[in-house]
């Protein structure tokens, strides 16, 4: 009795051979085969019995068996590769064709033992399929059989195998060749937020499962050429071992001998040939079909139809061929009035679609069609917040087709990023050409102001040494545009060798976005207008409108909420956690209503976002505090009261400061370190707006707003 069907691990629901072969096990008598009948068993006995036709004889009705095998499977592959849709669909064709490779070599060797043995007994010494081959198709003639069998060879030898073979070969070359662009490209996208980890996941996968399979298909190309000169080795050897074998062991004449086995041998090529012939087609279709989508017949009869002229010309070409005397008129004639008839119905075609396309879309003046209106003037006093000029020699950068790497798509990223990193959707960027700057010039403006410009190349790459020395590539010496650094353009044959050496390598649409990145960052307060910051209380959470509303404006204005926001963007500190800063106003408000000491409250309640956004790798926040000589003199300058309070320091005491600051801050620089710096919370704002006039990255806190779980390190004093 037939033990319990064991457990198999879960899968997706068969389909294909695979489901029919679980139908099958999932029947009573399938029960009792289940464990020769898994697909891994059948697969694995398959290429047993292909290496079993290589070893041990086998009788004629296996070897029909076999090459009808061999035929049908020949010309399944065929199908299915005219109507996958991309060639990763076919993934397992080198697999496939080595099995089918090894099946036809099997079967040659199995049919040259029976043609060697049992040759002298008739042309069914080898089977039915071989004997119809060698005597239906080239008609007991081994003449005509020899010469078909030769073309066979030259056809699948010189023409197809090696023209597939060059093919995959380049295609190959060519598809390793671009990985590296490729991914990263997909490295872009994903730091710029265009696309999520599970598209970055599913992208990488399909580039590896392509550049394996083009990898694959080149070596597999060889066995097509292999199989076509073993093809052509075993006639001979049968040839001439049979002719020796029927004259000197069987007592044949040398003509008998030549029929018998010359007819069985090139019946036998025949039999090889063909299948081998239709899987050489097969791989030469796959591989010239690398970069079109869609099933052979659509995209040929697709692209033939486009051009309908082309069509009537050949039909009056061929139609004035068949008129030409000596020439046989009816093939030519036919033809010709077949071609003229798809182009003529193909005119009718593309003229319905336009007509029809003019329909749905009236143009502009048309009776249906949106009436032609005169710009209002109102339009000319509209101001773009953000404008980014390119030099007609940078158009490329925003007009390339597929270029991953856009500079349109880069902004995209960069909005996205934004909003991520500052807490609040930067407004749009508009790009315009302006036919009067120098062609590889850009101008970035804040409101119509220019707020910076820079020169590119735009088929170059921006070569950086992180360690300020000269760069040892050939290029053109420049400064980057951004930082104001040293760089170098460089030809992107050079990408690889400046990467070896360490050096920082981008494109030229990278160097327009992190320049206008760094732009929108300096002047974020002003790019937060009234209407960004309504936009930004309706987009918060429905859970947190009744805080809006008991805050805005009970407690403070829109636009004093506008003030804070700004105060907070001038020094660089997320609004993303606006909650937050709501509460912290409402509290400040209780006591007071300056704006100044309002946003220092709140700069308290986000003390854990700004230690943990000034902290080093290590999460230690790095400090320099300033003494309490300067804290006095600091807070013995301010005059006036509320909003009216102001700094009065004599010049010389500030440049006093200013040295001191800088001669702290250069000795720690050069050891790698960036501090904050440390004040008390009434003098704050006062240092901070001396320092920024003349070193504006250097972050200054108060003591509250050090939180307390915050670990801390003081490198030094002012």
């Amino acid at each position: 009795m037939a033990g319990p069907t064991p457990n198999l691990p879960a899968s997706r629901p068969s389909s294909g051979v695979t489901g029919s072969i679980d139908r099958f096990r999932a029947s009573p008598a399938g029960e009792r085969l289940a464990p020769i009948l898994r697909p891994d068993v059948l697969f694995a006995l398959g290429i047993i019995t292909i290496i079993l036709f290589m070893l041990i004889p086998m009788p004629t009705i296996m070897m029909d068996a076999g090459l009808s095998v061999s035929i049908t499977f020949s010309v399944l592959i065929l199908m299915t590769v005219l109507f996958i849709q991309t060639p990763l669909e076919f993934s397992t064709f080198p697999t496939v064709l080595l099995i089918s490779t090894a099946l036809r070599l099997g079967l040659n060797v199995a049919s040259t033992r029976l043609i060697l043995e049992n040759g002298h007994n008739g042309l069914d010494a080898a089977g039915g399929i071989i004997e119809a081959f060698g005597t239906f198709i080239i008609k007991d003639s081994y003449v005509i059989g020899g010469i078909v069998f030769a073309i066979l060879v030259i056809v699948n030898f010189v023409v197809i195998t090696k023209g597939s073979g060059r093919i995959a070969e380049v295609a190959a070359r060519f598809t390793l060749d671009a990985m590296p662009g490729k991914q990263m490209a997909i490295d872009s996208d994903l730091s710029a937020g265009m696309i999520n980890e599970d598209e970055a996941k599913i992208r990488r996968k399909k580039l590896e499962q392509e550049s394996n399979f083009f990898g694959a298909m080149d070596g597999a190309a060889k066995f097509v050429r292999g199989d076509a000169i073993a093809g052509l080795l075993i006639v001979f050897i049968n040839i001439i071992g049979g002719i020796v074998i029927g004259t000197v062991t069987q007592d044949m004449s040398l003509a008998d001998a030549a029929r018998n086995y010359t007819v069985l041998t090139i019946g036998d090529g025949l039999v090889s040939q063909i299948p081998a012939l239709i899987v050489s087609v097969s791989a030469g279709l796959l591989v010239s079909k690398a970069g079109v989508e869609g099933s052979a017949e659509q995209q040929l009869f697709e692209q033939f139809g486009r051009y309908p002229r082309a069509m009537a010309m050949s039909s009056v070409l061929i139609l004035t061929l068949g008129l030409v005397p000596g020439i046989p008129t009816l093939p030519f004639v036919t033809l010709a009035a077949i071609m003229g008839g798809i182009s003529y119905l193909t005119f009718q075609r593309l003229a319905e679609e336009e007509k029809a396309a003019a329909e749905v879309k009236p143009k502009p003046g048309q009776p249906g069609g949106p009436a032609i209106a005169e710009e209002p003037i109102s339009k000319a006093l509209a101001m773009d917040t953000i404008r980014l000029e390119l030099g007609y020699g940078l158009l490329p950068l925003v007009q390339g087709d597929g270029d991953s790497n856009k500079l349109t798509d880069q902004i995209k990223g960069l909005r996205r990023q934004l909003a991520e990193d500052m807490g609040y959707v930067l407004p749009a960027v508009r790009i315009q050409d302006n036919l009067q700057l120098p062609s590889s010039t850009y101008v970035v403006s804040i409101k119509e102001i220019e707020a910076g410009r820079g020169e590119i190349r735009p088929n170059m790459l921006l070569c950086m040494d992180p360690n300020g020395d000269s760069i040892s590539l050939p290029g053109e010496n420049t400064l980057e545009p951004t930082f104001g650094l040293p760089a170098m353009w460089i030809d992107p044959q050079y990408r690889e060798e400046a990467h070896f050496r360490g050096y920082t390598v981008v494109d030229a649409p990278t160097v327009v976005t992190t320049h206008l990145t760094e732009i929108i960052k300096d002047n974020m307060p002003d790019l937060l207008n009234y209407a960004e910051t309504q936009k930004l209380l309706n987009e918060m959470h429905k859970d947190y409108q009744k805080l809006v509303a008991d805050v805005i404006p009970g407690q403070i204005s829109l636009g004093g909420l506008q003030r804070i926001l700004q105060n907070l963007l001038s020094e660089r500190i997320s609004v993303r956690n606006l909650p937050t800063i709501l509460e912290g106003i409402a509290e400040a408000s209780v006591y007071t209503k300056s704006i100044a000491q309002v946003t220092e409250h709140v700069r308290s309640r986000l003390s854990r976002q700004l230690c943990d956004a000034y902290a080093d790798q290590g999460g230690i926040l790095p400090l320099v505090t300033l003494s309490a000589e300067w804290e006095a003199s600091f807070a013995e300058a301010l005059m006036g009261e509320g909003e009216d309070k102001h700094l009065a320091m004599p010049p010389s005491k500030l440049q006093e400061f200013i040295n001191a600051v800088r001669n702290t801050y250069d000795s720690l620089s050069a050891q790698g370190v960036t501090p904050v710096l440390l004040t008390s919370p009434p003098i704050r704002p006062y240092v901070r707006s001396v320092i920024e006039r003349f070193r504006p990255q250097t972050v200054v806190m108060s003591q509250n707003e050090i939180n307390p779980k915050a670990r801390i390190r003081t490198m030094g004093q002012v």
